[in-house]
Formats: structure tokens, C-alpha cells, sequence
């Protein structure tokens, strides 16, 4: 019996508590008091066992403290307020619009965060969405990293290869560099690589003299078209030279160390 009556009287007080909100939640958005009035209404929600809607005074001062908190920079809080307005029921078309608006707000901000080589500023960003990372790796920041890891896997590509002078190997990686950031971090490789490449044409060139003189009439860029299209189907840059050199008519001609495509 004792233990019963305190359920009782437990269940009353609450039952009362229940009653006293409405009005505590309506004075507390009258007054601005938003904090207030979000405690209460998250209270009566939690006391409500005979259903209804979220008073309407709840969504008042969820929509006013979202606005709040976005112009203070909580954009994280914001939003989790501005979707539990949205998702309440009683939200308005502005509401939702507001949120979309928020958001998309925060993803160009990511990527522009992104483009200029911050990604882990994106990332922090993207937290505020929820869309830094999940399960399926199809999250945007997910895509974010997996985008960047292979720019940064190509630009390490490019700079074991150049010691090693494998400079059409070089170049292919480089092509393959479309981030903004790395293609202005790898300039000065290309620069290097380009003049590799253009070394290896003078050398070509002077192997032609030594033979006699003969012109070739293979076009440097022709040529260098071919090759970096073999590279990128996975060929190693020899196998890649050799079947460009036949493919546009000509033939490989060795000189000791030297190289050329002659017809």
C-alpha cells in the first residue's frame, strides 16, 4: 500500500507539473525568455502522455532561438532546433525553407573551404550537417576525402617518379590532378617534368644529327598525345613510347643510352 501511494502521489505531482506548462511555456515566449520557454516545452513533451500537437508556443521560441543561434555561429544547434521545428507538425513552408537554405548555405561554404586546400576546416563544417562521414562512405565529406586522398596519391605519384627520370609516368599522374589546390601545389613539379620531357626531344633530336642528319617527321606532339593515352590505359612509359612510336608510323631507334622515333 505504501508503495503503491507514492506511485500515486508520484503520478500526481506529474499529472499536475503537466498542467502548470502551457501556461509557464506561454509566459516564458511572451516574455522572450526562449531558453525558458524550450525547457518547458521539452518537459511537456516528455509529460504528455494524452497526445496533441507541440503547443504552438513551442515553435515560436524554436524558431526564434534557431534564428538566434545562426547569427550568433551555433549553426550546429540551429539546425537541430530548426528540424525539430520542421519535423513538429505545426511547421511552416518558411520553416522548411529556411532550413534548406541553412544548409546548402553550409555544404558551398564546405566546398569552397575544400577548393582552397582546408579540408579538414570542410570537414568541421560538414559536422554541423551531419554529413561529414557514415557508414556507407556516401556522405559528402566522405566524398570530400576520397576525392583528395587521390589528388594527393597522384602528386606523390609524380614526385618518387621524377628522381627517376620516368618523366611521361610523371607527367601522366600530374594530368590525372584536377583539385585546384594540388594543381597549384604540384606547379613546380610540372615545370620539372615538362623539362624533362623537352630534354629527352633535344636529346632525340641530336641522336638525329649523329645519324646522318635525317629530319623526322613525326611531330613532337603527335607523339607525346600518343604516349601519355597509353599511359593512362596502364602501360609502363616503355611499352607506351614503343606502340606510339608504331602507331604513327615510325620505329624506335636505340643509341646507347638514347632514345628516338624515327620513320
Amino acid at each position: 500500500m505504501l508503495t503503491l501511494g507514492l506511485v500515486g502521489s508520484a503520478v500526481g505531482a506529474a499529472y499536475w507539473w503537466e498542467k502548470q506548462l502551457p501556461q509557464r511555456l506561454g509566459t516564458a515566449a511572451a516574455d522572450g525568455r526562449l531558453d525558458d520557454c524550450l525547457r518547458y516545452g521539452e518537459q511537456l513533451s516528455a509529460l504528455r502522455w494524452l497526445g496533441g500537437a507541440a503547443p504552438l508556443e513551442q515553435n515560436r521560441c524554436r524558431r526564434l532561438k534557431a534564428e538566434q543561434l545562426w547569427r550568433e555561429g551555433q549553426r550546429g544547434e540551429a539546425l537541430r532546433l530548426q528540424r525539430l521545428l520542421v519535423n513538429s507538425g505545426s511547421s511552416t513552408a518558411a520553416d522548411q525553407q529556411r532550413l534548406l537554405s541553412w544548409q546548402r548555405e553550409l555544404e558551398q561554404e564546405a566546398l569552397n573551404l575544400y577548393r582552397a586546400g582546408q579540408l579538414e576546416q570542410a570537414l568541421a563544417v560538414l559536422d554541423n550537417l551531419n554529413a561529414a562521414h557514415n557508414p556507407q562512405g556516401t556522405a559528402l565529406g566522405d566524398q570530400l576525402r576520397e576525392d583528395w586522398n587521390r589528388n594527393r596519391f597522384q602528386a606523390e605519384r609524380a614526385r618518387q617518379l621524377i628522381p627517376q627520370a620516368r618523366w611521361w609516368e610523371a607527367l601522366d599522374a600530374l594530368n590525372r590532378i584536377d583539385h585546384p589546390w594540388w594543381k597549384t601545389h604540384t606547379a613546380a613539379r610540372r615545370q620539372q617534368v615538362e623539362k624533362g620531357i623537352e630534354g629527352l626531344r633535344k636529346k632525340h633530336d641530336s641522336e638525329h644529327d649523329s645519324h646522318g642528319g635525317l629530319e623526322s617527321n613525326i611531330p613532337a606532339d603527335q607523339l607525346s598525345q600518343r604516349v601519355n593515352a597509353k599511359l593512362a590505359q596502364g602501360k609502363d612509359d616503355w611499352e607506351a613510347f614503343s606502340e606510339a612510336c608504331s602507331e604513327l608510323g615510325g620505329r624506335v631507334v636505340e643509341a646507347g643510352p638514347e632514345t628516338a622515333c624515327r620513320r
